[in-house]
């Protein structure tokens, strides 16, 4: 019978956040993978073997022996192709992925849903993930939905890992495509900067369009013909810094591999910022000759353990029972509560819940 829980990128910053909630609930069924197993060990070891090490490598030929024992897999590394996660989910594993990328997740949403017997489930984290969950409820709120605008505010201080920071200056100097009035558009990443209302403590702040998948897929999953994300750091300067330089052209500079490990390394051992982050999602619509305006947002602390939360929540949801099989977004099966000062995932289906433990709360006007 098949019971474990395969992490991938288990010894990670967000993996190692994932295993350890996971394995107390299942203790000893959680497993930590990847390339390098004396890491895996070494965190088993920390963690006094209520998870579990295996060395494995996505890139290679999969052998059965895990897939035999295995009931879901959370992928925590980005991946360039679908072989890994088209072979698991032909085997009948559930699969759940934190990547960020719109490209992946078109190139997901294009498997063949006939030879699929497991469930995919992807923009699962803070951002996409919450963003989804969020955006989902604020449409909700209206009648009709023309525009959706998503503002994220990261912050400096987090723990982040190295991979999350990797991704990020990536992807300030790089264009990619949006939906506005259910037409595709090529955009430049860091450029169109808006001010966002981040509530009373927080304020306002300006905020840059930044390639998170979420406004790639909301507009096919919430049928909305405009959806856009814009992103800003909790240091004003260093969001002010960041637009005027890619004004500039300069940020292709990052794009060199020196200059972007000195960056990295720069990123995280300053002293700048907090760990706060913060989301805000406004949509408008409709009605007649009237418009109307609906918004929803959460404020809260280390980006990474939300990350985790999400994802394990959604771990949960697949273990407890088997939903249907086929590539789905997070808001496509579930949805966001807050209730008592306490956020849960709900099944859309059972109504059940999932405790989100996440340090966060909503976004006071």
């Amino acid at each position: 019978m098949r019971s474990q829980v395969m992490v991938i990128g288990g010894y990670g910053h967000v993996g190692q956040q994932i295993c350890l909630q996971l394995s107390e609930v299942y203790p000893g069924q959680i497993v930590a993978a990847g390339r390098s197993y004396e890491k895996a060990e070494q965190f088993s070891q920390q963690t006094k073997r209520r998870v579990r090490p295996y060395k494995l490598d996505v890139s290679q030929p999969l052998h059965s022996d895990w897939m035999d024992e295995t009931k879901l897999v959370i992928m925590c590394l980005d991946q360039d192709d679908t072989s890994f996660a088209e072979t698991v989910l032909r085997a009948g594993i559930d699969y759940i992925d934190i990547s960020a990328k719109g490209a992946y997740m078109e190139q997901m949403a294009q498997l063949d849903q006939q030879q699929i017997s497991a469930t995919a489930l992807l923009s699962v984290g803070l951002a996409p993930g919450l963003t989804n969950l969020l955006a989902a409820k604020t449409a909700s709120m209206l009648s009709s939905v023309d525009q959706i605008d998503i503002g994220i505010m990261l912050g400096l201080g987090d723990q982040h890992g190295k991979a999350a920071i990797e991704w990020t200056i990536d992807h300030v100097h790089t264009e990619y495509e949006l939906t506005e009035h259910d037409q595709r558009k090529r955009m430049k990443s860091f450029t169109g900067g808006r001010q966002v209302n981040f509530g009373e403590q927080l304020g306002k702040r300006y905020a840059y369009r930044f390639p998170f998948s979420d406004q790639q897929t909301l507009p096919s999953t919430l049928h909305v013909p405009s959806v856009t994300t814009r992103l800003c750091f909790d240091s004003r300067l260093a969001t002010g810094a960041l637009a005027f330089t890619r004004s500039l052209g300069l940020t292709s500079f990052l794009t060199l591999p020196k200059m972007k490990d000195r960056a990295i390394s720069m990123i995280q051992s300053s002293q700048v910022g907090t760990d706060q982050y913060a989301v805000k999602v406004e949509a408008a619509g409709t009605d007649g000759k009237k418009v109307h305006h609906a918004a929803l947002g959460i404020k809260g602390h280390d980006e990474s353990q939300a990350t985790a939360q999400v994802a394990c929540a959604a771990a949960l949801h697949l273990l407890n029972r088997r939903f249907q099989s086929g590539v789905f977004h997070i808001e496509q099966l579930f949805s966001l509560a807050y209730e008592n000062g306490l956020f849960a995932l709900v099944d859309q289906k059972t109504k059940e819940e999932q405790t989100l433990a996440i340090r966060a709360s909503l976004l006071t006007a």
